[in-house]
């Protein structure tokens, strides 16, 4: 072995693409040289979206016309915040959607960690949910009763994004479970249901449930709105979240299952403890982008008559007092819809690093 083996890191030279000058990083071939062309063309042609948004921007103001004279109008959604986050919630118990997204909140930052998950975390997120449902309806301690058809805004886009992911899933394992049986009877149920339901757009399952269901039901039982479009969403979830486990459940190694039979290790025990938690570590990205579609489908359940934060978003844009706030309106409700979505794809690249650094220690 020689001398130079054991050179210590900082004295050697570094790699050649770090010795390039940057006019050979921008320009050292052809194709650096036409990506570089095309990002220059790209920024010149979004300074006059730059000036409309923020140099010529009229960002407070107490006279709507104002905004015909200027650029963006964001004065109109200092204006209209509270409804398009809120709705038509009554503006004197605003407080109540504002604490439930605190808690929203509150129990994600809590769920992060891999080690506070089990039994007692999915009891805590219950009794939660719980009250978070009875905070927005009301109807005891003296707090008004907001019906369903009253809720919009953000509170509803989170809450029917979490409970459809988190209702859904454990039906999503059983399907995926089922789907791999060598039952005839459960595999046939599983396939059925994930090929039907995924062989349909939501649009029309929203439809089947929003106007079909209440036909079906017996006479004299009914379903409110917002729960029957929270049926449809977690029907949707849970079969696209059935195969993606079924991918993770595939992953697996048989021997796995066949080491716990024989040491006599019960069914269920074998799944909850062995294979289902290495099945989740290798489709941690899928998961994730079934979530986030899930987030953004929520947008859909506005032609049903739900007004999530699209749907207050564009309520609030009728208001003719503004001069056609359409495009700052839709600009607000997709950076909320960006921000919720780039926060999860953060964390699943965490969680994702994380559990790889344990897998090899």
């Amino acid at each position: 072995m020689s001398v130079t083996d054991y050179t210590p890191l900082a004295a050697k030279a570094p790699p050649p693409a770090l010795r390039r000058p940057l006019i050979g990083l921008l320009f050292g071939d052809g194709l650096s040289a036409l990506l570089t062309l095309l990002a220059i063309g790209v920024i010149l042609a979004l300074l006059p979206v730059m000036n409309w948004a923020v140099l010529d921007a009229i960002w407070r103001t107490d006279d709507p016309d104002t905004c015909r004279q200027g650029g963006a109008c964001w004065a109109y959604i200092h204006d209209k915040a509270r409804l398009i986050l809120f709705g038509i919630y009554p503006p004197d118990e605003h407080w109540r959607p504002m604490l439930v997204m605190g808690l929203i909140l509150a129990m994600v930052l809590l769920s992060l960690s891999p080690r506070v998950w089990g039994v007692r975390l999915l009891a805590i997120w219950g009794l939660s949910l719980v009250a978070m449902l009875a905070l927005m309806q009301g109807g005891f301690w003296g707090l008004p009763l907001v019906p369903t058809s009253q809720w919009g805004g953000l509170p509803v886009t989170l809450l029917l994004a979490v409970l459809s992911l988190g209702i859904g899933f454990p039906f999503a394992v059983m399907l995926a479970l089922g789907r791999r049986s060598a039952l005839p009877v459960p595999r046939l149920i599983s396939v059925g249901l994930i090929e039907l339901v995924r062989g349909l757009p939501l649009v029309g399952v929203l439809f089947v449930a929003s106007i079909l269901l209440p036909l079906l039901l017996p006479q004299g039982w009914t379903i409110d709105k917002l729960g029957r479009t929270l049926a449809a969403l977690t029907v949707f979830a849970a079969v696209y979240l059935a195969e993606v486990i079924r991918g993770g459940l595939q992953g697996v190694d048989s021997g796995q299952g066949e080491a716990a039979q024989a040491l006599g290790i019960p069914f269920w025990r074998t799944i909850w403890h062995i294979i289902l938690p290495q099945a989740i570590q290798k489709v941690i990205p899928p998961l994730t982008n079934t979530a986030i579609i899930m987030v953004k489908n929520t947008s859909l359940v506005m032609i049903v008559g739900v007004f999530d934060m699209l749907g207050a978003g564009r309520a609030a844009a009728t208001d003719p007092a503004w001069p056609a706030p359409f495009t700052e309106t839709y600009l607000f409700v997709a950076a909320m819809y960006f921000l919720i979505c780039i926060a999860i794809s953060l964390y699943s690249r965490w969680l994702e690093q994380t559990v790889k650094s344990r897998s090899h220690t």
